[in-house]
């Protein structure tokens, strides 16, 4: 993922909403969002050269999510892919906080990464080039290609837009509002430009919530929503080269225990 904006624990029927747009290399294979043959409670999209993915829940509310840190031109690859680490935290029963007491043991087995993991209770943040393992306070959150709430402009406008749906209680409405967001191709002023160690037209390029570039771009939009009920939707867009619109799988289902309370 590329960019993930979340409530937690802020919204009072829903004590997650999620809109993220996965950026990706066109020609790298991947399955839509589903259940997983091998592990049939996780419900999520897969990275088919390497097995793990970008973002998931799993039917006892376990969610995650990963974005790439960005400095500078991408070096060589690491040994190990980050997608695994959502995998494995979705697939595995450790609290967040212990799962990424051990992630940081083998930090630099991984390219640089930001992550988010937990479940409905509390959810906390990791990233190999940060300082540490964060819990995520009640409310509205961003991440893009850095840390947790750096306010890049998508990231700053997008938790905006989330924080407006809060009231709304209609699962399509929160979507299409969402959808609306995640659709953007609007760059940000020259300004308001990071600077993350790539060319001033790159930065340019890369920072609308939605990218459209010929060989790499935004490849699914998703939103997630996870009712007080146990109620979960999950509905993603898949995008081509140029942002040409490829499908889109929509799935509601029940959690198999419902422990959050709206906050």
């Amino acid at each position: 993922m590329c960019l993930i904006l979340f409530g937690f624990r802020a919204h009072r029927h829903f004590p997650l909403v999620v809109a993220a747009n996965r950026d990706e290399h066109y020609s790298r294979p991947a399955a839509p969002a589903g259940f997983w043959a091998d592990h049939p409670d996780v419900y999520a999209g897969r990275d088919l050269e390497k097995g793990g993915t970008w973002m998931g829940i799993n039917t006892n509310g376990r969610f995650a999510a990963i974005t790439n840190y960005r400095e500078g031109l991408a070096g060589p690859a690491a040994p190990r892919s980050r997608g695994e680490l959502v995998s494995a935290f979705l697939t595995g029963d450790e609290p967040a906080p212990v799962f990424f007491g051990r992630a940081a043991q083998s930090a630099n087995d991984y390219n640089p990464f930001s992550m988010i993991a937990g479940d409905l209770d509390a959810l906390s943040f990791y990233s190999n080039r940060g300082n540490g393992i964060a819990a995520v306070s009640p409310g509205m959150h961003g991440l893009s290609n850095h840390l947790l709430d750096t306010p890049w402009p998508k990231v700053t406008a997008g938790t905006a837009v989330v924080a407006a749906t809060r009231d709304l209680d209609d699962p399509d409405a929160i979507s299409a509002t969402l959808f609306a967001l995640l659709a953007d191709r609007g760059s940000a002023q020259d300004a308001e430009l990071p600077d993350t160690g790539i060319s001033r037209q790159r930065e340019r390029e890369l920072s609308p919530p939605f990218i459209s570039g010929e060989h790499y771009g935004t490849r699914t939009s998703t939103v997630l929503l996870v009712h007080a009920s146990g109620e979960v939707f999950v509905h993603e867009k898949r995008f081509g080269p140029q942002g040409a619109p490829l499908g889109a799988e929509a799935r509601a289902f029940r959690l198999e225990r419902a422990r959050a309370v709206t906050g």
